[in-house]
């Protein structure tokens, strides 16, 4: 039997490793923004012990102006944000990715259907998500 939604899954986690690596090879734009949510409970996702407690199921980080060292990798990526001006690497296994999306160009992906609280321009909104696994992100998108 065919497992569709396996093959979907692969195929999105794909989008995410094209996204990422052209933003290793070209950077991102001003106006661009990656918002990357993920399980922090994954055991193959590597994140400080302090951020695990501060997220101890999901943390969303956001991939703008300040980032080192992105590495995409076959089955994780790795890269070095500021948290409270520490630098600090996180490696991220594409099995943990819940969602990524980039409110300015209206786009994004759900890789793991549930609900997702999420903080976007100093709004909280929970956005609930369709089947479809597409994020419609018009509300959100800078004018």
């Amino acid at each position: 039997m065919i497992n569709y939604q396996k093959i979907l899954n692969q195929n999105m986690i794909r989008v995410l490793k094209d996204i990422l690596n052209y933003i290793s090879l070209n950077g991102y734009s001003d106006e661009n923004q990656l918002y990357i949510t993920f399980s922090t409970k994954d055991n193959d996702t590597n994140i400080p012990m302090w951020l695990r407690k501060k997220y101890p199921e999901e943390m969303t980080i956001i991939i703008q102006y300040e980032y080192y060292d992105l590495k995409v990798e076959k089955d994780y990526f790795m890269i070095t944000l500021s948290f409270n001006n520490i630098k600090t690497q996180l490696k991220i296994n594409y099995n943990s990715v819940i969602s990524f999306a980039d409110p300015y160009s209206n786009f994004g992906l759900i890789l793991k259907n549930k609900k997702i609280k999420t903080n976007l321009k100093n709004k909280t909104d929970e956005i609930k998500f369709e089947k479809n696994n597409v994020l419609d992100l018009s509300k959100y998108r800078k004018n």
